[in-house]
């Protein structure tokens, strides 16, 4: 079959191909350590779960409107003006199946041929795959391990060029857990205040975290007029599997533009998980604060662990639920460490190369998982390297 040159510059997430080759073992019957897969180990809260089941015996059964249904967009415009502190109008809102598709529309709404696109390397990999194939130039800002993986202002202001449209940003970070300074946030608007880029602000952690307050470019003056922002209930709530996310958008304009994109998608969002949405934004909580404060109990005890391990080095990250341990010393291609983890210690770890170039040398390991488990996963690591020096 003959594909769309289009298609040759559409990347994949590798955390789901590990996942695949991870089950698959499972199913010859070896044991497993997940620590590859980006998704909260708690069930959805009760009483979201509960109101999926309401809307569902209310009728909730059919189409709602594309950009999503007023209760939620009204929410979703309170919720983001209370926490950005920024004015947000439900016109601005658009409801999507997951945050994913905010990044494809955003940049098919905003990025074509001769545009370049800056964006976190290591990062999200959706950022480089949806930046090629949208025919832009994928532009790397290297997050560094000497500055916590956070981004050195100065390289990423010396980066911008005419052509620059969009500057990308994901803090809390994946894969690192890193996390911008306000005074580094005000100080990229500063520079690039009276200049026609715009910014993609990926806050899909931005309720986990640790040492750290959450802060929006958005939120610094004049810069909402020129900021998208994703978010959504996937990580805050442990709704990977329910597909519900969002984008704030600068103006109504483009909005209605992205709205266009989701009727020639996906028509919808599905009408109960929105409800479920409303709950999880209006109602209690208290188990989100549990999870964040076990995910720092987690943190804390791999962090120590893995820094125990001869060779290997960790920073602490603040803020998601991911580490990313540095393993130059063993000489080999995080590619290849990876596959050794999963073929020979049964333990499921992505390469950080599967988050950019800027990622080799690392790996990237969640802690939404048992503590017991990281324990073992650990071990299981440090017994494997040991062998390797």
């Amino acid at each position: 079959m003959d594909f769309a040159q289009r298609m040759s510059r559409l990347g994949t997430e590798t955390a789901f191909e590990v996942l695949a080759k991870a089950k698959n073992l499972e199913r010859q019957g070896r044991r497993v350590v997940h620590l590859e897969i980006g998704e909260p180990d708690f069930s959805t809260p009760a009483h979201i779960v509960d109101a999926a089941i309401q809307a569902l015996r209310d009728g909730w059964h059919h189409y709602t409107p594309s950009a999503g249904i007023a209760p939620l967009r009204e929410a979703i415009a309170e919720n983001v003006s209370s926490s950005r502190k920024i004015e947000v109008t439900p016109e601005q809102v658009v409801v999507t199946p997951g945050g994913k598709p905010i990044i494809f529309y955003s940049l098919l709404s905003l990025v074509g041929e001769g545009d370049e696109v800056i964006y976190p390397n290591p990062g999200f990999p959706i950022y480089e795959s949806m930046i090629r194939f949208s025919g832009a130039k994928a532009v790397p800002i290297p997050l560094r391990e000497e500055l916590d993986f956070r981004m050195d202002v100065s390289e990423l202001l010396g980066l911008v060029t005419p052509r620059t449209k969009l500057i990308i940003l994901n803090s809390p970070n994946n894969p690192t857990g890193s996390a911008l300074e306000t005074s580094e946030l005000q100080t990229i608007a500063d520079a690039l205040r009276n200049s026609e880029v715009l910014f993609f602000s990926d806050e899909i952690y931005s309720q986990i975290t640790y040492e750290c307050s959450p802060f929006s470019i958005a939120s610094v003056p004049g810069m909402k007029e020129r900021t998208i922002i994703l978010d959504g209930f996937s990580k805050t709530y442990a709704m990977t599997g329910w597909r519900l996310g969002y984008g704030v958008m600068p103006n109504v304009q483009l909005a209605e533009q992205i709205t266009r994109l989701m009727v020639n998608s996906n028509s919808c969002t599905a009408a109960f998980t929105q409800m479920a949405g409303i709950a999880a934004l209006k109602g209690d909580h208290a188990p989100v604060r549990k999870m964040v404060e076990t995910f720092r109990t987690r943190r804390d005890k791999v962090v120590q662990w893995l820094n125990e391990i001869p060779g290997v080095s960790c920073r602490t990250p603040r803020g998601a639920f991911y580490v990313f341990p540095n393993v130059k010393s063993f000489g080999r291609k995080s590619s290849e460490l990876a596959d050794l983890l999963l073929n020979q210690a049964g333990v499921a770890a992505l390469s950080g190369t599967a988050f950019g170039a800027f990622g080799e040398g690392y790996l990237r390991l969640s802690y939404a998982t048992s503590l017991e488990l990281l324990e073992e996963g650990i071990s299981k690591m440090g017994e494997l390297f040991k062998g390797l020096r």
